[in-house]
């Protein structure tokens, strides 16, 4: 089986699913904290599924975060002057 064969596989699973879950609704009620967590985790599957279809249908071209660039000046001093040294306290304070 190819990827894509294998995709259309999950993807006719994740409708049944999807079915399932809507009749369980229909007999349970929706407001339950338990058909919730149920419907909520079919909506990320399907969207997982959406997300590996988009990149197996690019193949060859490496999906890449934007690269955000720091500077490499020092930041200005006055940023820090109300915090506290981590781990170390107030520097007008002493430990007990």
């Amino acid at each position: 089986m190819s990827v894509h064969d294998d995709l259309a596989a999950v993807q006719r699973c994740l409708d049944d699913l999807m079915r399932s879950v809507g009749r369980l609704e229909q007999q349970l009620g929706s407001g339950g904290l338990e058909i919730r967590r149920v419907r909520t985790d079919t909506n990320h599957l399907r969207e997982s599924v959406a997300l590996l279809r988009q990149a197996a249908s690019a193949p060859g071209e490496p999906i890449r975060p934007d690269l955000v660039s720091i500077p490499d000046t020092p930041y200005d001093p006055s940023l820090w002057q109300d915090s506290d040294d981590e781990g170390l306290g107030a520097r007008d304070r002493h430990a007990p």
